[in-house]
């Protein structure tokens, strides 16, 4: 296949909330509680929220920087790309890109709404939070180029009942993805081996909804030492959700909920052949005195591929070994405006890869699981002759993509490495 006729999905990008967000989508009587974007007294921004500022204004938004300035996060709204928070900007560098389509998890809040869990004790308000948090992403962000964006909701992690309720309430507006924890039991919630989950999985089950488990989801950062170089943190992070896949086989997640699909968020995939590998030959050792029975005569890897989705930015390996993997389950992800995105060559860092799939595979890869799974039809509001890597590109020929520094944009008292 030509890179001008790839179709690019990714399943995995973030978005950086504008200020503006959270206007006219609260009640009257939680309007004055709303979180802040303010500019402090160091000149450095901040969200504020029930007198807490949020220590990052922006977590590794440096699309656009030189790889030198990367070490730093970003302190204020000048140092940032506007397609970070500006739905229009980000719809372009997309098209420059070559990218059709997104879905874009959370900043300020984290991965999985944590923020509103942690802060206050006023749990009316903070279910008015997600719930503004959330129409706003479907209505003002994502709803605002329906054929380019993947809707993807918060939870209300301190109660599964109200966000079974919120699940059912987006996915009436065409909203099938929520965002989850990697490990509840971390932020202090009952495990996944508990029923405390069940109304929240049943809700997901119900309306055809992904449970999508982002790496980091947990708020804890592997590592082997406090002095270990942050070569070292970064090469461990995946493990987040390693964890993760070995919690949702082995819990009893899939027995109680069949159609349940959970996905591992920026987790790559070339780990998980040797992962299905282990996990089979551990069960067919511990069944016998463990009382381990994962039902229908299945295999822990069944179980695996048949629930579990996965995408991958950069992973040679993993393509290699595609074999090994459910195909229908693995998808592609960009990740702007992280660090490790391949933004804005990702058409031909996927073909480094992808080269020489068979053309139906690609497909596969780059947007039909992405479509199938998330419920996602661009194609329902635009030819697929124009969202193709090619015809994209050339609606942004005069966009600049060009790499700037933005340190001289710094407030002095940010010039500490992050």
């Amino acid at each position: 296949m030509d890179i001008a006729d790839l179709i690019l999905v990714s399943v995995d990008d973030h978005v950086i909330e504008p200020a503006d967000m959270f206007d006219d989508r609260l009640p009257a009587k939680f309007q004055d509680k709303a979180p802040k974007l303010v500019r402090r007294d160091d000149g450095t921004m901040a969200w504020r929220y029930e007198g807490r500022d949020m220590p990052n204004l922006a977590i590794n938004a440096v699309a656009g920087r030189p790889p030198d300035e990367y070490g730093k996060e970003p302190t204020t709204i000048e140092e940032l790309r506007p397609g970070c928070y500006d739905i229009h900007a980000r719809v372009m560098d997309m098209n420059a890109n070559g990218m059709l389509g997104s879905m874009c998890f959370p900043s300020f809040p984290r991965f999985c709404g944590q923020l509103f869990m942690e802060t206050g004790t006023d749990r009316d308000q903070a279910a008015a939070m997600v719930r503004a948090y959330n129409d706003w992403h479907l209505d003002g962000w994502a709803g605002a180029y329906p054929e380019r964006f993947i809707p993807l909701a918060l939870p209300m992690l301190w109660d599964p009942e109200a966000t079974a309720e919120e699940v059912r309430r987006v996915a009436r507006k065409g909203c099938h993805a929520v965002t989850f924890t990697s490990n509840p039991h971390a932020l202090g919630l009952p495990s996944l081996y508990t029923d405390h989950w069940d109304p929240f999985f049943q809700a997901c089950a119900d309306e055809g909804t992904v449970v999508c488990m982002h790496l980091g989801s947990s708020s804890t950062v592997p590592t082997t030492s406090p002095d270990a170089p942050i070569e070292c943190i970064y090469s461990l992070s995946p493990i987040n959700l390693i964890e993760a896949a070995a919690d949702v086989v082995w819990s009893p997640l899939f027995r109680k909920f069949p159609s349940v699909k959970v996905a591992l968020s920026e987790g790559g995939v070339g780990w998980v052949p040797y992962f299905t590998e282990r996990i089979d030959y551990i069960y067919r050792h511990t069944k016998h005195w463990s009382g381990m029975d994962l039902g229908g005569g299945r295999t822990p890897s069944e179980v695996f591929n048949e629930h579990v989705l996965l995408c991958f930015i950069d992973d040679a390996v993993g393509v290699e070994n595609r074999h090994h993997l459910n195909l229908d389950n693995i998808m592609w992800e960009c990740d702007y405006p992280h660090s490790d995105s391949t933004w804005p060559h990702s058409p031909e860092a996927a073909m480094k890869y992808l080269d020489g799939l068979p053309d139906n595979e690609i497909d596969q890869i780059t947007h039909l699981n992405a479509m199938r799974q998330f419920s996602y039809d661009p194609f329902a509001r635009m030819e697929r002759g124009a969202a193709t890597v090619g015809a994209l590109r050339a609606q942004a020929v005069d966009w600049d993509v060009s790499i700037r520094s933005t340190k001289h944009l710094r407030p002095a008292a940010s010039e500490v490495s992050a």
